[in-house]
């Protein structure tokens, strides 16, 4: 007799639905677990926001450029589907912050614009005496509220000051998220820095002690391999690689999930073409707003409708490489809301990725679009790079018009893990497990925007659809 398999439907194609796909079909391969797999994407290409354009040699992503090389999954991924030969470092080099008309260098010793070096800090012309003076104040504060969420702006502010907050923190920490600080939540955006704090008190000495020393280390040249990687090819590569890996029959692409309901013990699936589909479990890999679309038959998804996505902008121009009479020593900027410009952060491409770029060429990346100023993004394209260019020229002694640009519009794109975002996302998590038993949500809205971030939560999903069918060896983990 043939057994029976049970359906898993994974909905949504960018990387964390790639990745939940991949894991899923090789835990069912090398286990032989009777489950068909079939992945849902609205669009008619995978990989979500990881794309690419290859043009006239220059290699230029449209949407993130790279991840964290500290964070694993990606490596692992990537050697999963022969791709981690294509794998390479950023080069580091000098970054700036613009405030008052003035690119100014990162202090020395800032780890995400807090200080761990005194000197650097007391140098720097970023801030002012009294700035500074603020700034001290950590040392002798007591710790935050045990427990209590709050956003990014008022932890910062209680502890650095305004004017460290305004010319280094905001740009640095916004620019990840494209949000408001005032409104982000420390404990879904970077809970490591209430943890030292409450482990240290004073976040200075904490964000001291919690980096190595470099003090004691024998002199070097500078290092020239950053933090970061990304693929030689692009990051569109790297999606086109799990692509292929997957089963051609398990993928449905061009086709979108309007509505989701269950039906006994399973779920009934309806696609905009009139089609429905039956599953017996679902990973929603989707963003929260079409998540809560799919279930709106279930109101405890409802909060989600509360919750803003931002719109950003990227735009990409290449030059030759004399165009740019005033090069800076450096591999990018960001910028302070406390000026009059519409970019906000812009890296030279050409120095960061030095694969991306021909040989006497110049490639510039910036961004425009952030919360409480998205207006622009739905400007067009010759009115958004005019403004980008206006901008450079007042920074860089630009003489020349770009051999072309490539703009990339990101439409409520980004999801903004406001206060008591954590508590949120607990209960409703509670309420699919008592309701929709069988279905897990994932991706960029629920528990970090990064690339690696988005794997681990496709990686995490299929271990829990594997418990929820309680048809596998439960001593045996997702094959990874």
């Amino acid at each position: 007799m043939t057994e029976v398999k049970q359906k898993v439907v994974i909905i949504g194609g960018g990387i964390t639905g790639l990745s939940a796909a991949f894991y899923l079909q090789k835990t069912v391969m090398e286990q032989n677990l009777p489950i068909e797999i079939l992945l849902i994407e609205a669009s008619h290409r995978l990989g979500g926001k990881m794309q690419t354009v290859v043009r006239d040699g220059f290699i230029i992503e449209r949407g993130p450029d790279s991840f964290l090389e500290r964070k694993t999954s990606v490596i692992k991924l990537a050697k999963e589907v022969g791709m981690d030969n294509q794998l390479v470092h950023n080069s580091t080099g000098k970054s700036f912050v613009l405030v008052n008309e003035k690119l100014h260098p990162m202090p020395g010793g800032s780890i995400m614009g807090i200080p761990t070096e005194i000197g650097p800090f007391i140098k720097t012309d970023l801030f002012s005496i009294p700035g500074k003076l603020r700034a001290a104040a950590d040392f002798i504060l007591p710790r935050s509220e045990s427990g209590k969420d709050q956003s990014l702006g008022q932890f910062f502010r209680r502890r650095l000051g305004n004017e460290v907050v305004e010319n280094l923190i905001e740009p640095l920490l916004s620019g990840i998220y494209a949000g408001d600080i005032d409104q982000l939540s420390v404990m879904s955006t970077y809970p490591q820095f209430y943890e030292i704090e409450q482990k240290f008190r004073s976040l200075i000495i904490g964000m001291k002690k919690a980096t190595p020393s470099r003090a004691k280390q024998p002199v070097q040249k500078e290092r020239t391999k950053g933090a970061f990687l990304t693929f030689k090819t692009g990051l569109q590569s790297f999606a086109e690689a799990i692509e292929v890996k997957l089963h051609p029959n398990s993928i449905l692409k061009g086709h979108r999930v309007e509505k989701i309901t269950r039906l006994n013990h399973h779920y009934e699936i309806y696609l905009n073409n009139g089609e429905t589909l039956t599953a017996d479990s679902i990973i929603a890999s989707t963003p929260h707003i079409v998540t809560q679309s799919m279930f709106s038959d279930y109101r405890f998804f409802d909060p989600f409708k509360s919750v803003p996505s931002t719109s950003v902008a990227t735009v990409a121009l290449a030059f030759p490489k004399e165009a740019i009479k005033q090069d800076i020593d450096g591999t990018g900027f960001v910028v302070s809301r406390n000026n009059d410009y519409s970019i906000t952060a812009c890296t030279w491409t050409h120095k960061k990725w030095t694969h991306s770029t021909p040989e006497g060429k110049v490639l510039l990346r910036c961004y425009v679009g952030r919360a409480g100023e998205e207006a622009i993004v739905d400007l067009s394209d010759d009115r958004i790079i005019k403004i980008v260019l206006d901008d450079l020229k007042k920074i860089m002694d630009i003489t020349m018009e770009p051999d072309f640009a490539v703009v990339s519009r990101w439409k409520n794109a980004m999801p903004q893990y406001i206060v008591g975002h954590k508590q949120r996302l607990s209960t409703i998590h509670e309420h699919i497990k008592k309701e929709l038993p069988g279905v897990f949500i994932a991706g960029s809205s629920y528990e970090g925007v990064g690339i690696p971030d988005c794997i681990d939560q496709g990686v995490a999903a299929v271990a829990n659809v594997l418990k929820y069918l309680n048809i596998y060896d439960s001593k045996k983990e997702v094959v990874q």
